[in-house]
């Protein structure tokens, strides 16, 4: 049980990076979501979610690295 929460603590941001990259990429590629203003808007949120998803999925490898003194 724990290891499958385990899994979807680390699937989740991934997801989410995912999601910034895609969101990224329609930006760069003039698609548009009416959801955001401008497009300047959406590649920001885009980068703002790729970010926070990688510095999640860093945050927890180095807290497991540090907790088993790699």
């Amino acid at each position: 049980m724990i290891r499958i929460v385990a899994a979807l603590t680390l699937f989740i941001p991934g997801i989410i990076a995912a999601i910034g990259i895609k969101l990224m990429r329609d930006t760069l590629f003039d698609e548009f979501h009416p959801i955001f203003l401008h497009a300047s808007v959406q590649f920001i949120f885009g980068l703002i979610l790729f970010i926070g998803g990688l510095v999640f999925l860093g945050g927890f490898i180095i807290h497991r690295d540090r907790k088993r003194h790699v």
